[in-house]
C-alpha cells in the first residue's frame, strides 16, 4: 500500500507559507498549494486535505511530493510545460515590439491587441501573450518634469544637505501654500462601507467656497505650524512667516525650504526677511515640488480628511483642516529623507540622455 511521504516545515517555510496561503496578491494556484502543504504538515492524509481545499487527491499527492523534493521552490514555479514550439508567434514578435515601442496608429494615441493585431493581420491573443512577455502595456502612461532650472544642481545640494546634515542651533522646515481648497457638499448621502463594497459618495456636489491653507512642517519633530487664510498674496504669506516667527524658539535660526511662488520673493517680502535676519530662505529648482516634504504632507491631508470629505460651508473644512493639523501634533511625526543627492543627479542625468536621444531621434 502507497503511503504519501511526510512533510517537516522549517520555521521559515512555515513563515512563508502562511503568508502565501493568506496573501491577497498571490496567485491562486501558489495559495491553493501552500494551504494544502501546511495541511500535509499538520499529519492529514491525502484525501482529508482533497475535501479541506476543495480539490483531487492526485493533485494532493502530486503538490505533496513536489515540496518533499523540491521545497518552497516546487510550489512558487511551474514545471516547463509540454507542447509544440509557438513558431509562429516567434516570428512575428520582434515586429509587433517594432509597431508597439516606435509606431502609433493613424488616428489614436497608442495601441491596443485589437488595432494592432488587425493591422499586422494576426490574432488579438498573440498580440497579448508577447506583450505580456516582454512586460508591456501600452494602455499605461504617467507624467514627469525635468527640472530646466539653471542652478538645480546647486539648489538640490543645498536641500538635501539640509535634510540630510541639518545645521545646528537651528529649525529646517518645509512650507508651502495649499491652495483653492474646495468646500464639497455632496447632493445625496453616501453609502457606508460594508462587507464586499467599498464606501459610495456621489458624482455631483454643491461649492460651498474655498480656502487656502499655509502650513509648515518642522523636520526634526514633525511638528506642524499652519492656519488657513482666504487669499494667497503676499500679504497672507507675510502673516504666515510672521506666525512662524512667534511660535518657534527666538534664539534658533530657521532655514524654510519654499517654492519659486512671485509670492515668496515679492519686495515686500524680501523687506520684511531684512528685518528678521534668523531666517535663510532655500529655493526648490522649478518643477521640483517633490523635494518640498511639506508637499507629502499635503497629500496625506488630501487622501485622509479632504477628497471623500463632507462640507456644508466654509469654516466648517477650515474647522476639520485645524482639526487633523492639531491630532497631528499630538503625535508628530516627521519624513525621513534618504536619498542621496548623488543618487538623485544619476537618475536626472539618465533620464536626460534618454529625453536627447529621443529628441535627436
Amino acid at each position: 500500500m502507497r503511503t504519501a511521504c511526510d512533510i517537516v516545515l522549517t520555521d521559515t517555510e512555515r513563515s512563508t507559507l502562511q503568508r502565501w496561503s493568506r496573501g491577497r496578491s498571490t496567485p491562486i494556484r501558489v495559495v491553493l498549494r501552500s494551504r494544502l502543504v501546511l495541511l500535509a504538515a499538520q499529519g492529514l492524509m491525502n484525501k482529508d486535505i482533497a475535501t479541506a481545499v476543495g480539490t483531487s487527491r492526485q493533485s494532493v499527492g502530486l503538490w505533496r511530493s513536489r515540496f518533499a523534493a523540491q521545497r518552497l521552490a516546487g510550489i512558487e514555479q511551474d514545471a516547463p510545460r509540454g507542447g509544440r514550439r509557438p513558431t509562429r508567434r516567434d516570428q512575428v514578435a520582434r515586429l509587433i515590439l517594432e509597431r508597439t515601442t516606435q509606431t502609433v496608429p493613424c488616428n489614436a494615441t497608442h495601441w491596443s491587441v485589437r488595432t494592432l493585431g488587425t493591422a499586422l493581420g494576426i490574432s488579438p491573443t498573440m498580440v497579448h501573450r508577447v506583450w505580456k512577455a516582454h512586460g508591456l502595456k501600452p494602455h499605461l502612461s504617467r507624467t514627469f518634469k525635468l527640472s530646466n532650472d539653471p542652478s538645480f544642481v546647486e539648489k538640490l545640494l543645498d536641500i538635501v544637505g539640509l535634510y540630510l546634515n541639518p545645521p545646528e542651533h537651528a529649525l529646517v522646515l518645509c512650507a508651502d501654500e495649499k491652495s483653492q481648497i474646495q468646500a464639497l457638499d455632496r447632493t445625496q448621502p453616501g453609502l457606508p462601507l460594508k462587507k464586499g463594497r467599498c464606501g459610495t459618495y456621489t458624482h455631483d456636489y454643491k461649492r460651498n467656497g474655498t480656502t487656502t491653507l499655509f502650513a509648515a512642517l518642522e523636520l526634526a519633530e514633525g511638528r506642524l505650524i499652519g492656519s488657513c487664510m482666504p487669499r494667497h498674496r503676499h500679504q497672507e504669506w507675510i502673516t504666515f512667516l510672521t506666525r512662524i516667527d512667534t511660535q518657534t524658539p527666538a534664539d534658533l535660526d530657521l532655514h524654510l525650504i519654499i517654492d519659486n511662488y512671485a509670492t515668496h520673493k515679492h519686495p515686500a517680502v524680501q523687506r520684511w526677511l531684512q528685518r528678521h535676519p534668523r531666517f535663510h530662505m532655500h529655493f526648490t529648482p522649478t518643477a521640483s515640488s517633490w523635494l518640498n516634504l511639506i508637499e507629502r504632507w499635503f497629500r496625506e491631508l488630501t487622501d485622509k480628511r479632504i477628497r471623500r470629505g463632507t462640507f456644508h460651508s466654509e469654516q466648517h473644512l477650515i474647522q476639520a483642516i485645524m482639526d487633523y493639523m492639531t491630532e497631528h501634533n499630538q503625535h508628530p511625526k516627521s519624513f525621513a529623507w534618504t536619498a542621496k543627492a548623488e543618487t538623485i543627479l544619476a537618475k536626472v542625468a539618465r533620464a536626460r540622455a534618454v529625453l536627447d536621444k529621443s529628441a535627436s531621434a
